[in-house]
């Protein structure tokens, strides 16, 4: 994105139409900006029905239960226990702990113990501080799934439109062809032209015609794919076709200032959160090379009978404390240190990677979008210029005056310019839902998780 400005381009120049606005924000709902309604309900029944973003938000709650989890190892642990036996001692040379030495007796016994570790070197902080940065970079994952899954179903959405306008164009050739075939074939009944120009007519409309197949075999597959990206099966695929006149391309179009988009992608935050969540794990392996400090305390009565539990003479406690501090273990803690300060580095090296892709990603867009515009332009001059040629050569070939090669050359040159004209249109379109991806897809507008707006691009 800085290359692109510093090589020409300003916000709020204009790309052919479109204008760049530095600093505009993005809306939650970016892809209504097509003014497809369609698209937008398609989009909102992936949102609900999609298995891969359904996985990433159970994936999420994993996440932040095992952050609480984590948490409630700062606290003391009590538990309760009652501990009923019914036993038989030898009678011979021992003696019975029963008071009427009976050498078959009962023993309830019922205490609360209370174990208590505590952080004295901040190593249970930092594995918080670990299992929550892996929350929050879970919880990016899933807005990186969400944006995926919204910029998916609407680049299929806009490529079934494309097919659909080039199996148009073929066909509208088709026709075209088959009229001039006609008139070929009554002129040679006329005997005004030779049969082997009608055969090579015949010729070019099935060679034509050979072209539909392939690219109804993949609008069929991209209805497939519709269909499986909102949680359907592909023989439930909706009955909403799209077409090119079902988008309008948005006229104004946002770019982010480089601080701004590197706390706007998911992925970046991700590759953030990751980073934050491998240093926690230095401070952890630094703490376990420390004495181990446990707390440990007991209250409890013993007696012969359940009644009794608890009367005078029948209780008793403990209070004990121990600390541990290894002494040799083959360098295992000091080398899991060593692991942990290099899962830092290698975090560290994939977050920056993470930056300079999502700059690339932004820049090779709105160089795509500047190139996109250029060819439509060109594009929609040839075609028009085709159209014209194949009228005059129609009108030709009415009155027997074109040569066979013009009219072929003709109908190739209308054909490809036409395909080339639907196929940029598409490209553009396509290259602006790019965009919007590359510059985070304004996740931070949707309240569906409240714990990271703390954290959002103002």
């Amino acid at each position: 994105m800085t290359g692109y400005l510093a090589r020409g381009g300003t916000a709020g120049s204009a790309i052919s139409g479109q204008a760049l606005v530095r600093t505009a924000d993005i809306p939650k709902h970016w892809w209504k900006l097509f003014h497809s309604r369609p698209l937008n309900n398609l989009i909102e029944q992936g949102i609900a029905y999609n298995a891969d973003l359904e996985a990433a938000e159970a994936a999420l709650r994993v996440a932040q239960a095992n952050a609480l989890a984590q948490r409630g190892q700062l606290f003391p642990v009590v538990a309760g226990n009652f501990n009923p036996t019914r036993q038989k001692v030898a009678t011979q040379g021992l003696t019975s702990n029963a008071v009427d030495s009976a050498n078959i007796y009962d023993l309830h016994t019922a205490q609360v113990t209370v174990s208590f570790v505590p952080d004295v070197w901040g190593g249970l902080r930092r594995q918080l501080e670990n299992a929550e940065a892996l929350a929050e970079a879970q919880a990016y994952q899933y807005e990186s799934v969400y944006l995926t899954l919204a910029s998916n179903i609407a680049l299929a959405a806009i490529q079934e439109a494309s097919l659909r306008g080039q199996i148009a164009a073929t066909r509208r050739l088709i026709a075209l062809q088959t009229q001039l075939l006609e008139i070929l074939r009554r002129q040679n009944s006329a005997g005004q032209i030779a049969l082997p120009d009608v055969v090579a007519q015949e010729t070019a409309v099935a060679q034509t015609r050979l072209l539909l197949p392939p690219l109804e075999k993949v609008l069929d597959q991209q209805r497939n794919l519709l269909a499986v990206l909102t949680g359907q099966f592909p023989s439930e695929s909706t009955a909403t076709t799209f077409q090119l006149v079902s988008f309008r391309l948005p006229r104004k179009l946002p770019l982010s200032l480089p601080a701004d988009l590197v706390r706007q992608r998911p992925d970046v935050r991700v590759a953030e959160a990751n980073f934050h969540a491998a240093n926690a794990l230095i401070g952890v392996a630094i703490a376990n090379r420390l004495p181990q400090i446990t707390l440990t305390g007991a209250y409890g009565s013993s007696a012969n009978a359940m009644s009794k539990l608890f009367s005078p003479d029948t209780g008793f406690w403990t209070i004990a404390a121990n600390a541990v501090q290894p002494i040799l273990d083959g360098e295992t803690l000091a080398n899991k240190q060593k692991a942990a300060e290099a899962a830092r580095a290698q975090s560290a090296a994939q977050y920056r990677g993470a930056v300079l892709l999502a700059f690339q990603n932004v820049s090779d867009t709105l160089r795509a979008l500047q190139a996109d515009a250029h060819a439509l332009n060109a594009a929609i001059a040839a075609e028009q210029s085709a159209n014209q040629s194949i009228d005059l050569v129609r009108r030709q070939v009415e009155q027997g005056q074109v040569s066979l090669p013009s009219l072929i050359n003709a109908q190739q040159a209308y054909l490809q310019t036409s395909l080339a004209r639907v196929q940029a249109e598409a490209a553009r379109l396509a290259d602006t839902v790019a965009l919007f991806q590359a510059l985070g897809g304004g996740w931070w507008n949707r309240p569906k998780l409240d714990a990271l707006k703390e954290q959002t691009p103002q």
